[in-house]
């Protein structure tokens, strides 16, 4: 989720998941021991609870990075052990690393030995070919025996060579039944399945068996299962409607865009966000056209919301979206 879950999309999730727990996109070691660490973990309080995800293979630069988040003020550090690019690769960490679990296990204390917070891996089930259940499972073991009990199971394998992240997304199959053998051979661990899941009523379903979901993709392209969720799961938490929402993310704009802060990068986060409803594409159009955001500045979002109204209901073309419309989000 490199560019994708960045502070201003979590920011805009936020919205509408308020009790979620949100994760940072990859952010290497390097990154933070020796380029802008405020760049990269700078964040709204509106945010919390997020987790920082480093990606990393270094136990003792692992340990200054955790502990940088945890003086930044985040709630949980996560261990990516689940990329599978070729950039990650070649810093040898990633996926590649569920093949030496003892080295992981060694990553995980480091960690720990360095902050108070909760640690956690998020993982494949396997690497290249490997069918084997075993496999997963002594990975998941030696963790365990590090001190990690919460285990985000990203539940297919990973292909080293000759797939690119997108396909390793989509062509190795899906073994979410493998995530329920976890929990029943470590009952006392957390395990959060990821991977496949695209409606809301599937990642229920799932969670009437598991202790959670993990939304990657699906949030970015159709947001509003975020909302559909929290909903489902906590009915007495408010939250914010279509239009409360395009008011707070307009004063979010434009707050940020005062620090100067590219209105691409801004609004990337809201393109998914009316996926599915009339006027959607004239939503993406204007939020993706670069004349518009110079010109307009964070007002281009109260452009795209009133072309979006004015497809949606065009004998109503002064009017928003009414408590009718905001079913489909």
């Amino acid at each position: 989720m490199i560019d994708v879950t960045d502070r201003h999309c979590r920011y805009f999730h936020r919205q509408l998941a308020p009790t979620a727990r949100l994760y940072t996109e990859m952010i290497t070691t390097g990154a933070l021991l020796h380029g802008q660490a405020a760049r990269h973990l700078d964040f709204d309080p509106a945010e919390h609870p997020v987790a920082l995800q480093l990606g990393g293979s270094d136990p003792r630069e692992l340990a200054q990075a955790a502990a940088l988040g945890a003086r930044w003020g985040y709630d949980e550090i996560n261990l990516n052990c689940g990329c599978p690019s070729d950039r990650v690769q070649h810093g040898a960490f990633g996926a590649c690393l569920m093949a030496e679990p003892r080295k992981v296990a060694d990553c995980l204390r480091a960690i720990q030995d360095a902050t108070s917070l909760p640690v956690t891996v998020k993982h494949r089930l396997g690497l290249d070919q490997e069918d084997s259940y075993a496999f997963v499972r002594d990975f998941v073991g030696i963790q365990y025996e590090a001190g990690c009990r919460v285990f985000i199971v990203h539940a297919r394998n990973a292909i080293l060579k000759g797939l690119s992240p997108k396909a390793n997304r989509e062509i190795p199959p899906l073994r979410p039944e493998w995530a329920c053998s976890l929990k029943a051979d470590f009952p006392d661990a957390s395990i959060v399945l990821n991977g496949g899941l695209t409606e809301a009523a599937d990642c229920l379903a799932w969670l009437s068996r598991l202790d959670g979901v993990m939304l990657g993709r699906a949030a970015w392209h159709h947001p509003d299962i975020l909302s559909q969720l929290q909903r489902a799961l906590d009915p007495h938490t408010p939250v914010p409607g279509p239009e409360e929402t395009l008011d707070i993310m307009l004063a979010y704009l434009s707050r940020q865009h005062a620090r100067k802060v590219p209105m691409p990068i801004l609004v990337r986060g809201l393109l998914g966000w009316h996926a599915g409803v009339k006027g959607a594409r004239q939503w993406r159009r204007i939020l993706s056209d670069p004349g518009v955001l110079n010109r307009l500045g964070p007002l281009a979002l109260r452009e795209a919301w009133e072309a979006l109204c004015r497809q949606a209901r065009p004998d109503e073309a002064e009017r928003p979206m009414s408590s009718a419309g905001q079913s489909r989000m």
